[in-house]
């Protein structure tokens, strides 16, 4: 007879927390912060210049800008695009916060569009139903690391004359076909917060392929000078500057690039790592009543950041809460991405917003699971966490 859940009392499958989202830091990362704090230059200085080089260069844009969030990287690429209040973004409900609130931090109005339930992505049919005369800019999210329809996306931007400004904070490694993602639309902005597949603790980065655009973040990002901080006190000697715009504090520092530097030349092997893991949760849960995740079929590459469970409810005896604390006492970190804005109260209230405007998010909302899937996971961990996943959905199993 199976062991009861250790929410029941039972002995959990793990005997420490397994957390959701812990980054694989190597000695090389940590020998590089130690190389910066011992340089005195820890602000915003030669290994910032360095990894947007680098990052440039793995992505093939013209221009790679970083800065201190991927919500700055957001908020910036629209400021610079001269987006602004009367102005309507065409997005997603099915993604975190930062997206719609870059979009109202520019006094424009986030407008929603359901997305796909395989694919989670945001569906190009809605989109060119949701265009209006005041609409600027469409800003799809390659959702968990599945690259988005790019070509239907520019397409409806092209005939519309509209601006296309990518969140990839899950798709570092992506690529729809043969174009990386990063390459493809006016900007694209990523993400290297502590739990993503290239992490910085706290970093962003924006690439794009208009020197204009660009110049016009470098500057935003930091204060608005005309030369940034290591152009100012480098052995170069001192350089005035001219303040040219209201700019931002949003610049990325050395010592979160000194990260950066170890963590992208590393980024395949964990992304084949992560693949897998992919493919070994696919095998131990084909029999479980859940929906596993899709990958592309067309020949694009999925970032796989996130390996997200859609849970049957219909055959299950929980709620997908439920099965989440059920799964924490197995001593198994999750995670749930995401609950829709469309069923966030701000949003709600904001923009008029009910579940049943945008059934395939909240569809989604209800029964979405992330399961731990970084590259620091050893195969002991791998077992644990199908270990758990098992035992809780067969106790709940109808």
């Amino acid at each position: 007879m199976a062991a009861p859940l250790a929410i029941l009392g039972g002995p959990p499958v793990r005997s420490s927390l397994l957390v959701f989202g812990s980054p694989l830091i190597g000695q090389p990362e940590i020998d590089e912060v130690v190389d910066s704090l011992r340089s005195g230059w820890i602000g915003t200085g030669p290994k910032v210049a360095r990894f947007e080089e680098m990052f440039r260069d793995y992505v093939g844009a013209r221009f790679a800008v970083a800065v201190n969030s991927c919500t700055a990287a957001l908020h910036l690429s629209m400021l610079a695009s001269q987006i602004g209040p009367g102005d309507e973004v065409i997005t997603t409900p099915m993604t975190f916060a930062a997206t719609a609130n870059a979009i109202i931090h520019t006094g424009a109005r986030p407008v929603f569009v359901d997305v796909d339930r395989g694919t989670q992505n945001i569906s190009p049919d809605g989109i060119a139903s949701a265009v209006t005369p005041r609409t600027r800019a469409i800003m799809p999210v390659h959702f968990a690391g599945y690259p988005c329809d790019m070509d239907a996306i520019t397409s409806i931007a092209s005939e519309h004359g509209l601006l296309v400004i990518e969140d990839a904070a899950h798709c570092v490694e992506g690529s729809f076909r043969d174009k990386k993602i990063g390459a493809i639309g006016d900007a694209t902005c990523f993400s290297f917060y502590v739990t993503k597949n290239v992490t910085t603790i706290e970093g962003g980065m924006v690439t794009t392929n208009d020197r204009t655009l660009a110049d016009r973040v470098k500057v935003s990002a930091l204060h608005g000078l005309s030369r940034d901080a290591w152009r100012r006190f480098s052995d170069a000697g001192y350089r005035h500057y001219q303040v040219i715009a209201p700019g931002f504090k949003y610049n990325m520092t050395d010592v979160q690039a000194s990260l950066g530097l170890h963590q992208l030349p590393r980024v395949g092997e964990n992304h084949a790592h992560r693949e897998q893991i992919w493919d070994r949760y696919d095998a131990a849960f084909a029999d479980l009543p859940v929906d596993l995740p899709m990958r592309p079929s067309d020949g694009s590459v999925h970032a796989l950041h996130l390996y997200t469970l859609h849970l049957r409810l219909n055959e299950l005896s929980a709620t997908r809460d439920e099965v989440l604390d059920a799964l924490q006492a197995e001593n198994i970190g999750c995670g749930v991405h995401y609950v829709g804005l469309h069923l966030h109260d701000y949003y709600q209230r904001a923009f008029g917003l009910s579940p049943d405007d945008f059934p395939e998010s909240s569809y989604i909302s209800e029964r979405t699971l992330s399961i731990p899937f970084s590259a620091k996971l050893s195969q002991d961990d791998i077992d644990d966490v199908v270990a758990g996943v098992r035992k809780v959905l067969a106790t709940y199993a109808r």
